[in-house]
Order: C-alpha cells, then structure tokens, then sequence
C-alpha cells in the first residue's frame, strides 16, 4: 500500500513528504513543477535516504493520472496540487476555477474508479473570508474573498457531497493558515516563482539581498499596528498535522474540517522584528497600499484538531523564523544554486 501525495514536490508536499517516509510510509509523488522544482525530490531522498515513486504529471491529464493508479497500490491520498496565489487568482480567476476545481473533480473520479476513498485536502483559512470573530472555529460561517479561497470553499463542498452520495468515503479537510519556516536540515524550504506572494519568503529573499526592501501591504488595519495579523505555523508541525490526519481518516469513514494553526497571530511589523533577531540585522520596509482580497486579522482555534487528531503546533515563532533563514541563506537561489545573485 502507499500514499499518493499530490504536488508532493512542493513547499508543503514537500515536507509532508519528508514526514510521511520517515514514519514508515510508502509514498508516491505527482507533480508537474508549476509551483516546485525537481531538486526538491532529491533532497527529500536525501534527508530520508529513502527512495520512492514519481510522476510529472498533471493531475488534469486524466488518463496520466489513471496510469499512476494502476502502477500503484495507492490506499489514501494527500491533495495539495493546485494554484495557490491569492492576487493571480483575482487576475486570473477562470485559471484558478479550471485548475483548481476540474483538477480534484478528475483526482476524485479517478480514485473512484479505483475504489480508493481516502482522502485529505489541503485546504485554507481563506475560506472563513473576512472572520466575524477571532480565534476562528470550525464552524465560523464560510465564505471567500477571492478567487483562491473560493476554489478551496468549493472543493470543500464537492468532498461533503461526495461523502453524502457513498459514506464509505473519509475525507479530512485540513485548513491551514500561513506556512512558514523549513526543515531543520536547511535542505528543503519555500522556493516560490518571482517575487514571493507570501511574507516570509520575502522577507527572507530581502534578508539574502535579493530584493532591496519588503513591502507591506497595509498599515491601516483595525490591529495593534495597522499591519495584517495572521497564524503562522511552522511547515514542519503542518506536515505532522498531515499525518495526523491521515491516521484518522485510514480509521473510520467521514468528512471534516480542522484548522492546522497555532491559535495566536502575529501583525507583519512583529514578523519582521522577530526575524530581525534571527537574521542578525534591520530588514528595510515600505509601506504600499492594500492587496485586493488580503483581510485584517485571521488567526485560528485549533482545539478539535488536538481534541480529535491529538495534534498541535509545538514550534515556536523564533524557530520558524530561524528555519527560514537557515534555508534562504544555504539557498539564496532557493533550488537553483547555478544562479548568480542579481
């Protein structure tokens, strides 16, 4: 039996996979190296000196997928293959809806072909919208502010219909909040295409002197400094939420929903500060105007994964910061060492 890891050579997939062999599982990656690069696959072979199955695939090539299934014994899997940037995807909303939501309709019709009806999703806080409240539950009202966390909302509906027509189905829709840091080793972390849509990797990027100042995006929120409050979780403890999660849904037929988050936030300006003292020095900043579809504060009450999972974030935000920067600073080019500085 193995687990099949969608985008599995990406920044989370990546760790997740990490994870998942050194747990003992047999896995195999689909990736076709839209948002990743083939040298993360090595170095996840490297970090675990395990080998295993990979296919550069597009999980919208249907007939590619079925091949993958059929070469395998797959028993679950973890979808995180899918466009993942919430400003594109205000720009480019039909990209992300054909991508996003035809992609896991083919991944589920494929796996029912199969009889394969184990599955976790990686899903999003986006899909809480602007929150009435924070700390968010579970059952906060839904809904997206833009294309993005619309696709994930819908994916969410598709999987709950799913379990609705065959309840052998079991379904874990695990909603993260903002993925940071990397692993211990330095060898794997966030690789993103041009300039980062996510605060660490750009403040990291900033930190390594590939982009001369960090922009922040907003100073006049309703927070403690009037820039965005978000939960970061380190990837490393979202990766454990994966396996978790996986354990549960091998278990006993279902669908839900758990926030993988921290419980606290944190507004930019803080996120600077804190990796001001693991970088060793000042981080310039700019402050720009707002991003269509960013919100002001959004942080998580990650009790039911802890009370049904037994999961919970253990790393701290000085380690996240210092696993970020150990990365970046190994990896000023991310995967691409053959690249100069510019």
């Amino acid at each position: 039996m193995a687990i099949l890891v969608t985008g599995g050579a990406g920044y989370l997939g990546s760790h997740t996979c990490v994870e998942l062999l050194n747990a003992g599982y047999k896995i195999v990656i689909v990736d076709n190296f839209s948002n990743s690069k083939p040298e993360s696959l090595k170095r996840i072979k490297n970090i675990t000196g395990k080998d295993f199955n990979f296919y550069n695939i597009d999980i919208l090539n249907k007939d590619s997928l079925r091949e993958v299934f059929s070469e395998n014994n797959i028993d679950a899997v973890i979808h995180f293959a899918g466009l993942k940037a919430v400003g594109e995807s205000v720009e480019a909303p039909l990209k992300y809806y054909h991508n996003n939501i035809t992609g896991t309709i083919i991944l589920c019709e494929v796996m029912e072909e199969f009889n394969v009806n184990r599955i976790v999703f990686s899903s999003s806080a986006t899909v809480y919208g602007v929150p009435e409240t924070v700390p968010i539950l579970e059952d906060s009202t839904l809904y997206a502010t833009n294309p993005y966390g619309r696709t994930k909302l819908m994916a969410e509906e598709i999987f709950k219909d799913m379990y609705k027509s065959n309840p052998n189905w079991s379904i874990a829709l695990l909603r993260y909040f903002n993925p940071i840091g990397a692993h211990e080793s330095g060898e794997i972390g966030e690789d993103p295409n041009g300039i980062p849509n996510n605060l660490m990797p750009y403040i990291t990027q900033v930190g390594v002197g590939k982009l001369n100042e960090l922009m922040v995006f907003g100073n006049d929120y309703a927070t403690s400094d009037g820039t965005g409050v978000r939960d970061y979780i380190h990837v490393v403890d979202l990766a454990l939420g994966h396996l978790k999660a996986l354990e549960k849904v091998m278990q006993e037929p279902g669908v839900e929903a758990y926030n993988l988050g921290t419980g606290k936030g944190y507004s930019v300006l803080e996120m600077v500060s804190a990796f001001e003292k693991a970088f060793g020095g000042n981080i310039p900043y700019k402050i720009v105007e707002r991003r269509a579809g960013d919100i002001g504060e959004c942080y998580a009450d990650p009790t039911k994964a802890k009370q049904q999972l037994d999961w919970f974030a253990t790393r701290g935000i000085d380690e996240m910061c210092k696993d970020s920067w150990r990365w970046q600073s190994k990896n000023p080019n991310g995967y691409a060492k053959d690249l100069k500085l510019v």
